[in-house]
């Protein structure tokens, strides 16, 4: 992947990508918000292709995220929750692995950050909310404890 940016005038600068371009107007939004953008973004078209391919439909998607930076240079992303909101034709514990899916395995860029950044999601499914602050399962970016494990003797 190669991505070209250059300067245009004041703080505008166009990225050229492989298939297209597009103009970056700081500080109307900036990098770290498209940056966000981009992660929220990625999940998204997870959780609409992954029931597409399964002949399911999602609606009415709404993903927010809300992300924390740390003090001082750089303000990398500590925490981030993701929201996820949408309708679609498949069960409840169906719809939660869609989303575990794309945080656990797909989106290239939330497991980009997932070593650095304590990941959480919420996710209300055909209205009704079926995961609250739920914990990405593996990753260096949160600390879960899953106790005594036991193991056969090596």
């Amino acid at each position: 992947m190669k991505v070209t940016v250059s300067h245009q005038d004041e703080m505008k600068f166009e990225a050229k990508t492989s298939k297209s371009s597009f103009v970056i107007d700081c500080p109307i939004i900036s990098p770290i918000e498209y940056f966000l953008s981009g992660i929220i973004t990625c999940s998204a078209t997870d959780v609409v292709l992954l029931p597409k391919n399964q002949g399911k439909t999602v609606t009415d998607l709404v993903v927010e995220g809300d992300a924390v930076r740390a003090e001082g240079h750089p303000a990398k992303f500590v925490a981030l929750h993701l929201t996820y909101n949408f309708n679609s034709d498949g069960d409840d514990v169906t719809a939660a692995r869609w989303v575990m899916a794309s945080l656990e395995t797909y989106c290239s860029t939330i497991n980009t950050i997932r070593d650095t950044t304590a990941i959480t999601y919420s996710i209300t499914h055909n209205g009704k909310l079926i995961r609250e602050n739920e914990k990405m399962i593996s990753g260096g970016g949160s600390n879960i404890d899953l106790g005594e494990i036991d193991a056969c003797p090596s």
